[in-house]
């Protein structure tokens, strides 16, 4: 593919799926404005990556910046989308991977954290999008991917929050893109299923694994590689999709 510029959401550990995404796009010599919020991960009980940031633009050797973004901000989708634009000329392409996920559970919600998944999950994702179709003016070779957890494929008890939320991600696909095919960008969302990050503790990660046929979770690069291909030329005549990549995941074993 050409030389391309993308903004790339979500992108602060160096094991997550937006350093996948980042690496996978670097490598097909594309310019990257990467942003997200190493504080967020911090406060994970996985823990943050404090080297991750620029370790991950030195491992890129020039082909990316960082800037550091809360999409909480109702104002951050347009700044960062007219940050690409003013250092790079042009914006082509969006890949979505933040996300805000805390445990809520039936009869321990609270308004605030239910606000927050709302916010940063379905509210910035629209803004990115308004903005990025309004910055947009190739004509065609456009693209936003977003991305989903499978939510509509089966419950998660722990999560309703974020499960609505990202109910709502693959909703949006479906709403924006016959809004935004005629401006020459298409909209997809991308479900990896349960991807190794380093966020699951080691009992619950042995029993995922045990779902898939395989014996074993999907990695950041399998996301990477299907959201490469999304914004890819020969994706051009798809849109409008969620794609289940979950390796055969069995959600009900």
């Amino acid at each position: 593919m050409a030389e391309r510029v993308f903004l790339v959401t979500g992108v602060s550990r160096r094991i997550g799926i937006g350093a996948a995404v980042a690496r996978t796009l670097a490598a097909d010599g594309h310019r990257l404005l990467l942003t997200g919020l190493p504080g967020y991960d911090d406060g994970q009980p996985y823990g943050g990556d404090p080297d991750g940031v620029p370790a991950l633009l030195a491992e890129l050797g020039g082909a990316a910046d960082h800037v550091t973004a809360d999409l909480l901000d109702p104002a951050a989708p347009a700044a960062l989308v007219a940050e690409a634009v003013r250092r790079h000329g042009r914006l082509d392409a969006v890949v979505a991977a933040h996300a805000h996920s805390h445990p809520t559970r039936l009869g321990e919600l609270v308004a605030d954290q239910i606000d927050r998944h709302l916010l940063v999950n379905v509210r910035a994702t629209l803004l990115l999008a308004e903005a990025f179709s309004a910055a947009f003016t190739a004509g065609a070779g456009g693209r936003l991917v977003l991305f989903s957890s499978g939510q509509r494929l089966g419950p998660m008890p722990t999560e309703l929050a974020y499960a609505a939320s990202k109910a709502g991600v693959e909703n949006l696909t479906a709403q924006l893109a016959p809004l935004l095919m005629p401006r020459g960008i298409t909209v997809n969302c991308l479900n990896p299923g349960p991807t190794d990050t380093g966020y699951a503790a080691p009992d619950a990660h042995a029993a995922v694994a045990a779902r898939f046929p395989t014996g074993h979770w999907g990695t950041p690069e399998d996301a990477a590689r299907l959201a490469r291909f999304l914004c890819s030329p020969e994706a051009g005549w798809i849109t409008g999709q969620v794609i289940d990549s979950e390796g055969g995941f069995n959600r009900y074993g």
